[in-house]
């Protein structure tokens, strides 16, 4: 891979005039395509070179990701979104960066096209978020304003929000961005932490509406998503924007101009499953049925002895962080939630004590909430529908999967409890930990017997339940047939030269089907079985031209990155 850098050293590439900056990134980027260039050829020239190597048509095929368990910006640790099998994440979009200083402005350093590939590559869905207003596009305040022009027509040029919106369509739909969401919790008002947005409800819609309808005129199967709302900071928000999406009679006709509601909830577990209940009901109050996404959930640990925070209000240590991940998976998909995101995979340049959301340390190191999350899809991914009983010291909630159940069990206080479930399927059964370590179990009596240790409560608080197990019942096995020997006659030997054997095809591996959550629409998958049995041969020697201009490539952009960093 060509030197990756933290995405603040591409926005200081900005030089004093738009001459510099536009030299510094044409040198930037043809040093990179020289890279690139290079790169593949030499890849490519390998691959032909190789000595003769049979490629199995019976290899195992490795399933493509469960598109509904995600991981905000993994393209920062790609391997273990690999590992985890994150079937999508976020990656922001800043208008300010984009186009800092007018509208002629074009900086794809940004967002880099090799963060893109990769995604694709791991068959991983890329959710762009649009925000922050340049300070020359408003009349309000840098990145919380107002886009000028936003009430003309979508085909004048003075709709800055409209020709921005167009041209990143444009550019980034063959790229493989068709998810976008529309901003960032616009909710949050002036002078609270985290506000985003200085408009009226009445102009994010317009906001969202000119995005709907230029988005789906450049990429029609593109998906718009409302903005993330985080609830707490205005509780009616929801409701009077759907006052004014249902008001307008242009609406109706054009899918109130958005195609999911989003959801930001954080640190108590159960307010997951209300939050999403409620903003099912508020929405079939306006005679809507949206999908919900829950872009962002998390319970960021303050008490982590490798990464401590100052944090007075919600203590969370490491283990509740694991068990709040697995609880919150289970009471979202339960409530009916169609897709869930862990805000984040990583940290990057967090300054020393500054809050840590990652699953991975700032370090890249892994937290049990990491391992939380690898067993909560290993073991939940492909449901086709959620079942929940609850009471008033246990949760239990059951995944029905194509090869069996997963049960997640949980005492909700900090009493410990023991708790009996019935044997729903005869075949092999275990018992797992948050982090997926696993624990004796059998069953008795068509029953199994578990003991729950309660909450963990800090200070009075007890925001996430007790430790949960997952309860996996798999079908045994299907049995493979063995063929029956046919006796067959020998031919007599003759002295003509024996032809090569052309080996049988082997069927190709079908994967289980994709479930189809009877509560949440689901992606089809669709992925490539291994190549049957072929032969490669080759040459060397055209290696090296292609190797030297990938070297040079690579020179080129360390000396560019070496004259930048003295500039």
């Amino acid at each position: 891979m060509p030197p990756k850098v933290p995405r603040t050293v591409y926005n200081s590439l900005r030089l004093k005039s738009d001459e510099e900056e536009e030299h510094c990134v044409s040198v930037w980027q043809f040093a990179r395509r020289v890279w690139w260039a290079g790169l593949m050829v030499v890849v490519v020239g390998l691959t032909a070179v190789s000595p003769p190597t049979l490629l199995h048509a019976q290899d195992p095929i490795t399933p493509p990701p469960d598109p509904r368990f995600g991981a905000i910006e993994s393209f920062w640790a790609p391997a273990e979104a690999a590992e985890l099998t994150v079937g999508w994440e976020r990656i922001l979009f800043y208008w300010s960066e984009i186009q800092p200083t007018g509208p002629d402005d074009w900086n794809t350093l940004h967002v880099l096209e090799e963060w893109l590939a990769e995604a694709n590559t791991q068959q991983r869905t890329v959710l762009g978020l649009l925000k922050n207003t340049p300070a020359w596009a408003t009349d309000g305040q840098p990145f919380s304003g107002v886009p000028r022009g936003l009430d003309l027509p979508l085909d004048d040029p003075d709709n800055l929000w409209a020709s921005y919106v167009r041209k990143v369509a444009t550019y980034y739909a063959p790229r493989g961005v068709h998810h976008w969401v529309v901003w960032n919790e616009p909710e949050i008002p002036l002078g609270v932490y985290g506000h985003e947005f200085s408009g009226t409800v009445e102009q994010y819609y317009r906001l969202l509406k000119v995005s709907y309808l230029v988005i789906k005129e450049i990429d029609p199967e593109a998906t718009i998503h409302l903005a993330g709302w985080s609830y707490w900071h205005d509780p009616a928000f929801l409701d009077n924007f759907l006052q004014v999406a249902t008001a307008d009679p242009e609406a109706e006709a054009n899918n109130y101009f958005f195609d999911t509601l989003s959801l930001h909830i954080y640190f108590r577990v159960e307010t997951v499953q209300t939050l999403v209940e409620e903003v099912q009901t508020m929405q079939e109050k306006y005679g809507l049925n949206k999908p919900i996404w829950i872009n962002e959930t998390n319970a960021s640990p303050n008490m982590d002895p490798l990464w401590p925070v100052d944090r007075p209000q919600f203590p969370t240590d490491l283990d509740q962080q694991a068990w709040y991940i697995v609880q919150a998976h289970a009471l979202g998909f339960a409530a009916g939630a169609s897709h869930i995101g862990v805000y984040k995979l990583v940290d990057i340049l967090l300054p020393e004590g500054g809050e840590s959301f990652g699953i991975l340390r700032p370090d890249f190191s892994k937290r049990p909430a990491y391992f939380a999350y690898k067993t909560t899809i290993e073991n939940l991914r492909d449901f086709t529908a959620v079942s929940q009983t609850q009471t008033a010291d246990q949760t239990v909630v059951t995944f029905e999967r194509p090869f069996g159940n997963t049960r997640v069990i949980w005492a909700r206080s900090s009493r410990p409890i023991t708790v009996t479930l019935p044997v729903l399927q005869v075949g092999e059964v275990r018992l797992l930990t948050a982090v997926g370590d696993s624990l004796p179990i059998e069953a008795s009596d068509g029953n199994y017997t578990l003991n729950l240790d309660g909450a963990r409560c800090h200070q009075g608080q007890c925001s996430v339940g007790g430790p949960p197990l997952f309860l996996v019942e798999q079908l045994p096995p299907t049995p493979t047939p063995t063929p029956t020997n046919t006796p067959t006659a020998t031919p007599t030997a003759t002295a003509t030269a024996t032809p090569t054997a052309t080996p049988t095809a082997t069927p190709t591996l079908v994967p289980p089907p994709t479930a189809t959550s009877t509560l949440v629409p689901t992606e089809t998958a669709v992925f490539t079985p291994t190549p049957a049995a072929t032969e490669r041969t080759g040459s060397v020697s055209p290696l090296i031209g292609p190797l030297l201009l990938a070297v040079g490539g690579g020179l080129t952009l360390l000396l560019f990155r070496l004259r930048r960093s003295g500039s």
